[in-house]
């Protein structure tokens, strides 16, 4: 019986197995990392989820600024006095506030759905078929409303709703703009997306 031949230089083969181990588990580890990574969101999706921040400073009495958050538009208004005297005095015209109390945040449940007086912060999108209602701050006579206090219509299927967001009785939308998440991290800073953790 011929016994096998013992290799010539078996530190070479040991040398060889090791090194070709290594390459190998390199190249698993070189495709298991992306694979793991595609896991985790994008940059533009972590961006899409993240709080928007709006400097509030330039804003005047009357004016709205429109600032994106996750991908829908937040009306933010800075009433004037004018139309923060006037803002209760149609009340008889709006949907009933009572039955609609629970679609806002506590810090925002009193007369001006606002966490600061003077400033409202909306979510625009109507409440009947996800329309865009435009800023009508005028008060007065309106092609759409005789004794208009200012606030939002939506044009595509007749929808109001007053400067604070509480809707009209009698259109189409059923319910209030809802308030999104936010706080004053400062005086003009605006943070939407998050609550701040106080009330």
């Amino acid at each position: 019986m011929v016994q096998p031949k013992a290799p010539s230089n078996p530190g070479r083969r040991k040398f060889l197995i090791n090194a070709t181990s290594v390459v190998g588990a390199g190249a698993v580890a070189g495709a298991v990392v992306p694979f793991i990574g595609s896991w985790n969101p994008s940059a533009k999706a972590e961006a899409a989820g993240a709080p928007a921040r709006a400097d509030l400073s330039k804003l005047l009495p009357g004016e709205m600024m429109i600032v994106e958050w996750r991908g829908v538009p937040v009306y933010v208004v800075k009433h004037t006095q004018e139309s923060m005297s006037v803002l209760n005095k149609n009340l008889s015209r709006l949907s009933d506030p009572d039955s609609l109390e629970d679609q806002q945040p506590d810090y925002a449940r009193n007369e001006l759905r606002s966490r600061k007086k003077g400033i409202s912060v909306l979510t625009a999108v109507c409440t009947h078929l996800s329309c865009a209602p435009k800023f009508y701050p005028e008060l007065g006579t309106t092609d759409f409303d005789t004794d208009w206090q200012g606030g939002f219509f939506c044009p595509c299927h007749g929808s109001k709703f007053d400067l604070v967001g509480r809707v009209y009785a009698g259109v189409p939308a059923p319910t209030n703009l809802p308030i999104p998440p936010h706080y004053f991290e400062t005086e003009d800073i605006l943070i939407i997306g998050e609550d701040g953790g106080a009330a």
